[in-house]
C-alpha cells in the first residue's frame, strides 16, 4: 500500500470510530464490551493490569507507572484518555504510540466482530467501547507483560473495567461530571471503588475524608489489601528546581531519596509517590523484592506528561495545561507560582459548557493580570461570550477579553503580556480543558511533534 493510500485508510478509519456515539454520552453497562471481548477469546485475560482512576492525575500517574514498568524490564501497555493530538497516543507500547499502519490493523482485525456485537446488542457499541477493546487486543497480541489501564470516567461501569487489575490506583478524588456520575465525594468514591477486586492491591492517593472513607469499606468488602498516601507511603521532601523539582519518597518497600521529577508542582509530587508505590505493590505480587532506587530515579526523571503545565513555547512562555475543573485548576494555579517568577500573566481560557465554570475560573482571578476567553475545538465548547460573562463576574471587565478562535486568544494574550510586561518575565497560560491544551499544543508545536 502506497503512503498516500495508507493515510487515507488511517483517516477512514479514524473517522469509522469517531462515527460512533462519543465518549462524553455515557451509558452505564458492560455488556457490550463483554460481548465484544468475549467474540475475540477474552485477550484482555492475557496480560496483568494496574487499572487507575480519580478525577485528576490519572494520566501523569500512569505514565509514571509505565516507566517505573519499564525501567525494571518489563514490556508495557498504556491504555490512556482522552487524547492531546492523535487518537494513537491512547494505545503504547513500550512508550511510544501505535503506529498509524497497527492502529488499522488493530481495527481491521476486530472489525467484523465488532459488526457481530453490533446485532447482538441493542445498541452499537461506542467510540470509547471500541477504542478499549481495540487496546486490549493490541496488548495481548504484542504481547506486554502488564497493561496500565486509565478509566475513561467513573470506574464500576467503564468500559475498561472488565479487567482484574493486580494493583488498583486511585488517584484524588474530586467532583466532576456530575451529569453521569453522584454529586457526592461519597457517591463518586464509590464509583470509582468498582476497580477495586477481590486479592488486589488499592493504592490511594490522598483523599478528601469522606472518599477515603468509602474507598476503605469497599476495599475491605472486596478483600483487597490497602496502601494509602499519608500512612504507608508518600512525598518525605521536595524543593522546585530547574525544570521540575527534587524529592524524596517513602514507598512500600523502599526510601528513595534525590529524585528528579521534570513536572511542575506539588500534585505531581504526589501522583509520583501513588506511581511508586504502584509499581512496589505490583513488584511484591510478582514475588521481585522491591525496586532498585537507581531504576525509581531514572524512570521518573525520563517522565513527561504532555498538555500538564506543559512549556510549548518561550519569550514570551506559553504554558498548556489540561485542568479542566476546581481541584484541578487549583493544583495548576499553585504550580505556577511556585515554579515560575512571572511579572505579568495572560490567562487563555476555554472550557466544555457542562463544567463548573465559576469553580474553574475562582483560582485563576489571584493569578492572572489578564484573560482571553475563547472556544476550543470540541463542539461542547463554551461559547466566548457566555464564557466572557462569568469571567467577568469573577476578574471584573477591565480584565476580560474576548477572542472567537483560540488562535488569535494566544497572539492577543501574548500582545497582552508584552505590552506591559519586562523582558523574559512574562507568560501565557492556556487551560480550561484537555481539548484546549491539546489545541494549543497543535497550534504551537504542528500536529507532527
Amino acid at each position: 500500500m502506497s503512503d498516500d493510500s495508507a493515510e487515507r485508510r488511517y483517516t477512514e478509519v479514524t473517522a469509522e470510530i469517531l462515527s460512533r456515539a462519543p465518549e462524553s454520552e455515557i451509558d452505564p453497562r458492560l455488556d457490550r464490551v463483554r460481548t465484544l471481548l468475549d467474540l475475540l477469546g477474552d485477550p484482555h485475560r492475557t496480560f496483568r493490569v494496574i487499572h487507575v482512576t480519580g478525577t485528576n492525575g490519572k494520566t501523569s500517574t500512569a505514565r509514571m507507572i509505565d516507566a517505573l514498568m519499564r525501567a525494571r524490564g518489563l514490556r508495557v501497555g498504556r491504555y490512556t484518555s482522552p487524547h492531546l493530538r492523535t487518537v494513537r497516543e491512547r494505545v503504547v507500547i513500550d512508550g511510544e504510540p501505535i503506529s498509524e499502519e497497527r492502529f488499522v490493523e488493530a481495527y481491521d482485525d476486530i472489525r467484523p466482530y465488532v459488526e457481530m456485537a453490533d446485532a447482538m446488542n441493542d445498541a452499537p457499541l461506542s467510540f470509547f467501547e471500541i477504542l478499549t477493546v481495540m487496546a486490549y487486543a493490541v496488548f495481548a497480541d504484542a504481547p506486554v507483560d502488564v497493561a496500565v489501564v486509565e478509566v475513561g470516567m467513573g470506574g464500576r461501569w467503564d468500559a475498561t473495567n472488565v479487567v482484574d487489575g493486580d494493583v488498583a490506583v486511585v488517584t484524588p478524588i474530586g467532583i466532576d461530571h456530575t451529569d453521569y456520575l453522584p454529586d457526592t465525594l461519597e457517591g463518586i468514591a464509590d464509583e470509582k471503588s468498582g476497580i477495586i477486586k477481590p486479592g488486589s492491591v488499592a493504592v490511594l492517593a490522598q483523599q478528601p475524608l469522606p472518599a477515603a472513607e468509602t474507598l476503605l469499606r469497599n476495599a475491605a468488602e472486596v478483600g483487597a489489601q490497602v496502601a494509602r498516601e499519608g500512612f504507608e507511603f508518600g512525598v518525605t521532601s521536595r524543593e522546585v528546581a530547574v525544570g521540575g523539582q527534587q524529592i524524596a519518597v517513602k514507598g512500600l518497600t523502599g526510601s528513595y531519596e534525590n529524585l528528579f521529577l521534570p513536572l511542575f508542582g506539588e500534585h505531581q509530587a504526589g501522583n509520583a509517590a501513588v506511581a511508586v508505590a504502584a509499581a512496589e505493590a505490583f513488584a511484591s505480587s510478582d514475588d521481585a523484592v522491591g525496586l532498585d532506587p537507581a531504576i525509581v530515579g531514572e524512570a521518573l526523571a525520563g517522565v513527561d506528561s504532555p498538555g500538564r503545565m506543559e512549556v510549548v513555547r518561550t519569550s514570551p512562555t506559553i504554558l498548556a495545561d489540561a485542568a479542566h475543573n476546581p481541584a484541578g485548576m487549583i493544583a495548576t494555579a499553585a504550580a505556577v507560582e511556585e515554579a515560575f517568577t512571572f511579572s505579568r500573566l495572560v490567562g487563555v481560557v476555554a472550557i466544555m459548557a457542562d463544567k463548573d465554570v465559576e469553580g474553574i475560573l475562582d483560582p485563576l482571578e489571584p493569578l492572572l493580570d489578564e484573560i482571553v476567553v475563547t472556544r476550543n475545538s470540541s463542539p461542547r465548547s463554551l461559547e466566548p461570550d457566555r464564557l466572557a460573562a462569568v469571567a467577568q463576574q469573577i476578574f471584573g471587565e477591565d480584565r476580560v477579553h474576548v477572542a472567537p478562535r483560540l488562535d488569535d486568544a494566544i497572539d492577543q494574550a501574548v500582545g497582552l503580556a508584552e505590552e506591559n510586561g519586562e523582558f523574559g518575565g512574562t507568560g501565557v497560560l492556556v487551560t480550561g480543558s484537555v481539548v484546549t491544551a491539546g489545541d494549543a499544543v497543535h497550534l504551537l508545536r504542528g500536529a507532527g511533534q
